[in-house]
């Protein structure tokens, strides 16, 4: 179900600031398991599973966006001039196949000249030969995104473009598909433009106004050669449980609950220091006077990359864990 799950979110356009095509595929597998949805005025798609008085009243925050390349100009050969939407890293682009939410293929070059290249080196080559023609395909503004395609790597890892954070969104969904009776109340939040500062989730924690929260997001691993930086989580280790990462220092009152609950129910899990990057809870627990928060991370090998691998065991370890958490006392 995890796998299903999965595949069916990759396959869908929705780069940072064009979530809307995920909101709705997502807004359709969740209604027979919540109560309520709503979106915000940002694109938040807010998914409400309603409690019992007495219950605590928990936000768990996924992001739908994803890395992509903006359209700022074309020259006259018809090569597209892009900037990052987000951490597309110029390095690992070049000669990589990209799409527009039109259809509209391409292949990103660099500039002959670049020795290490910036994204100022960077075109998309459409396979026009004027700047006129590459206008009437793509407008200026218009996101490519690398080309979705996902394949299997032995028996239990998937690689594909945006699996950060379709494999967040993937392991909220089963959560909340898994979920049982519970006295909280659970707002699952698909969030936007994480990818350029949290700012989905940072209006949609105000609005929800919960007592706790947990983000569901990809992490780094350690268990490549020569991995930077340093650390120890690692692909098949189980869901990683979050310490600190550069936005947020987790609350003990959650990450000690995390771990309790994954060792009472035996739900393979790892502890994970992150020395960079951030995730939805660096959001929200600064929300009006502050929000006890965490984060279940799923390890991710080659981030922000046409190529990010995941094991699907560890997704499937942090769904049950999600759904435990949902369902506990707090």
């Amino acid at each position: 179900m995890m796998k299903d799950t999965l595949m069916k979110l990759l396959s869908v356009y929705g780069p940072t600031g064009a979530e809307t095509k995920v909101a709705d595929v997502i807004a359709e597998m969740i209604r027979p398991f919540v109560d309520e949805i709503r979106t915000d005025a940002l694109g938040n798609l807010i998914c409400v599973r309603h409690g019992r008085e007495g219950g605590k009243r928990v936000m768990f925050s996924a992001h739908m966006d994803h890395i992509g390349l903006v359209v700022t100009d074309a020259d006259e050969h018809g090569f597209l001039r892009v900037f990052n939407v987000g951490g597309v890293r110029a390095e690992r682009s070049i000669g990589e196949q990209v799409v527009f939410q039109n259809g509209v293929h391409g292949v990103i070059g660099v500039d002959g000249s670049a020795d290490k290249p910036e994204m100022k080196d960077l075109f998309i080559d459409i396979g026009a030969d004027s700047r006129e023609e590459a206008l009437a395909m793509v407008s200026l503004g218009d996101v490519a995104v690398y080309q979705p395609s996902c394949v299997e790597l032995g028996r239990n890892r998937l690689s594909a473009p945006a699996m950060d954070n379709r494999a967040g969104c993937a392991v909220l969904l089963e959560a909340m598909m898994q979920l049982g009776e519970t006295d909280n109340e659970i707002a699952a939040v698909f969030s936007v433009q994480e990818e350029v500062g949290l700012r989905g989730a940072k209006t949609a924690a105000f609005a929800v106004d919960p007592d706790l929260g947990i983000a569901l997001d990809v992490t780094l691993t350690g268990d490549v050669p020569e991995a930077r930086p340093r650390m120890t989580v690692k692909l098949g280790g189980g869901a990683a449980v979050k310490v600190m990462d550069r936005s947020v220092i987790c609350a003990p009152v959650v990450r000690d609950k995390l771990v309790a609950l994954a060792e009472e129910k035996q739900i393979a899990y790892q502890m994970e220091v992150l020395t960079a990057g951030g995730t939805d809870a660096g959001a929200m627990h600064v929300s009006r006077g502050g929000v006890p928060s965490g984060v279940i991370s799923i390890p991710c090998r080659y981030v922000h990359s046409n190529a990010e691998t995941i094991d699907v065991r560890d997704a499937e370890a942090a769904a049950k864990l999600l759904a435990a958490y949902a369902e506990a006392a707090l």
